[in-house]
């Protein structure tokens, strides 16, 4: 970085105040006057210097800056500033691809700059409908359109930037799920509103900055898209992509479906930067605040992110020396053990030679002791060729034995095929026979149910043949009671009453009618006598008429 910010009275880090790999020259933030600085850090503190609430001391004091405006009372933190500049190239004034170029740069800055402090006016959160958002996007389409080859195809000319865009993907693999999306979205025909689409989607993911960086950087593969003149090849892009970082303060919720992104018209509208001279120095003494803490906090974030990016670079080299050191140590092994089994080579091809040499010296008186090895040898062959034709005939005996068990494996592998098959008949059967038994089982259930039926039907004509036989005692016996006093009445009746049967059965069976009856009728506590016994016959014939005298009674 170019810059670093420290409270009042702190001192640099140990390891930038004394650091021994660099020169005399270097400032405590470790950069030489020489050095080149990253475009980021020149973009970031030009924005700080032409910032109204911003203020710098002179070059070479201790000076502080203070955020906010002049005369803001109460107390405001202070930090110290070491900046280093770099003097831009000099253009030609006459040159009009520059004067664009010039044109589109200090347009995009405006934009950005007038995002910015809009979002912070609206509480950081933008929606695709902000109209400062919507010019942004055209500025940025401008400025990706400026200098672009043009493609000749079979429909006709086409200039697009998102031949460009897509290298982000090859470049950066994180860019990745932005073009797949993109190119998932439904309702984008043309390259056109794939672009659009792409700056929406990497503004919301706050990489808009990282991903222009990636592809400004590849001068090599932009040549393909823009002529050497662009925008996007010469400065001006490095510091557009600076600008960018400051976007990253900046929650974006854009809804893209249902929007037309393939027919906007993309026209800069100038009435949103023409703004009155005395506009910037109206600003409150809050907004004065919350810049100097977004210009903090923004500065903060590229810190971090860049020393994040170091600490990765570095963690990468330390693992890839780790890998080489470990590579290194293994062939060093390797080599090692490689001399350590050439010396032992080297030895025993000592030894043999001596070995040899004395053998050598040996053989003419050891003739006969040679004749004789040569006799045990013939014989070691010949035993050793017994041998060979022995196991060559066992080895027979194993490969008819192999053929036999391979001959017996086919004939059980039929057999099991065959049981197989009657194991597949035998369940057939039995499926056979459990659908059988499940109908008679059916059946028998239903045989139950009637039988349990005609059953319940009996046991109610039993019990409607007891209730007709208890009636019919209870008839008979009403009946014997009134035959018995049917009887006794006519026992009671004089012979001398002249009065026809009804009507003296009726007397006699009235209590007082003595004009009728002379004797006296029985009183109510005294019992009737029984009536006389009667025959066989008798009994039979009113035995027989039951239901008659119920009838008539």
């Amino acid at each position: 970085m170019a810059a670093r910010c420290d409270p009042p009275g702190a001192s640099p880090p140990a390891e930038l105040a004394a650091s021994p790999g660099k020169p005399e020259s270097s400032d405590e933030n470790g950069h030489s006057p020489d050095e080149a600085l990253a475009p980021t850090s020149v973009i970031y503190f030009r924005e700080a210097l032409n910032s109204t609430a911003v203020r710098f001391g002179p070059p070479g004091t201790a000076a502080a800056v203070r955020f906010g405006p002049p005369g803001t009372p109460g107390p405001v933190p202070q930090y110290d500033f070491q900046i280093e500049r770099i003097e831009s190239k000099r253009r030609n004034p006459k040159d009009p691809v520059a004067i664009e170029r010039l044109n589109l740069m200090n347009m995009a800055k405006l934009s950005i700059k007038g995002l910015i402090e809009s979002a912070l006016n609206l509480g950081r959160t933008l929606d695709s409908d902000y109209a400062p958002l919507q010019q942004f996007f055209v500025v940025m389409e401008h400025c990706l359109k400026h200098g672009l080859k043009t493609k000749k195809t079979f429909l006709g000319q086409n200039k697009s930037f998102w031949g460009a865009l897509e290298l982000v993907e090859k470049l950066t693999p994180e860019a990745g799920e932005i073009t797949a999306s993109v190119k998932d979205l439904p309702g984008l025909k043309t390259p056109l509103g794939r672009g659009r689409a792409w700056l929406r989607l990497a503004l919301m993911q706050k990489k808009l900055s990282d991903y222009m960086k990636t592809i400004i950087n590849r001068k090599d593969l932009l040549s393909e898209f823009y002529e050497p003149n662009a925008l996007m090849m010469e400065e001006e892009g490095a510091v557009i992509a600076g600008l960018l970082v400051g976007l990253n303060v900046i929650d974006a919720n854009l809804c893209m479906k249902g929007e037309d992104l393939d027919s906007q018209v993309g026209v800069i509208d100038f009435s949103m930067y023409l703004k009155d001279g005395g506009h910037s120095s109206k600003s409150a003494e809050g907004d004065g605040q919350i810049t100097a803490i977004l210009d903090q906090k923004n500065y903060v974030e590229e810190l971090n992110r860049h020393l994040s990016a170091s600490v990765n670079n570095l963690q990468a080299k330390v693992d890839a020396l780790e890998k080489a050191n470990t590579k290194l140590t293994e062939e060093l092994a390797v080599a090692n053990n490689r001399i350590i089994t050439l010396q032992e080579d080297v030895e025993r091809v000592k030894e043999e030679s001596s070995l040899q040499l004395e053998s050598r010296k040996s053989a003419r008186g050891d003739a006969a002791a040679d004749g004789s090895a040569l006799m045990e040898s013939r014989k070691q062959l010949k035993e050793e060729t017994l041998l060979r034709l022995d196991v060559e005939r066992e080895l027979e005996v194993q490969i008819g034995m192999k053929q036999e068990m391979e001959m017996s494996m086919k004939m059980l592998e039929k057999d099991v095929c065959e049981k197989q098959d009657a194991l597949l008949e035998l369940r057939q059967q039995l499926e056979d026979l459990r659908t059988i038994n499940q109908q008679l089982s059916h059946k028998s259930q239903s045989a139950d149910s009637s039988s349990r039926q005609k059953s319940e039907a009996i046991v109610r004509l039993e019990d409607k043949i007891n209730q007709m036989s208890g009636t019919v005692k209870q008839l008979e016996s009403r009946n014997s009671v009134r035959t018995a006093a049917a009887f006794s009445a006519r026992a009671a009746c004089p012979t001398s009453c002249r009065c026809p049967p009804p009507s003296c059965r009726r007397r006699c069976a009235a209590p007082a009618t003595p004009s009728c009856c002379s004797s006296t009728p029985p009183r109510p506590h005294e019992r009737t006598p029984a009536p006389p016994a009667v025959s066989g016959q008798q009994a039979g014939g009113q035995r027989r008429k039951p239901f008659l005298v119920g009838a008539a009674v």
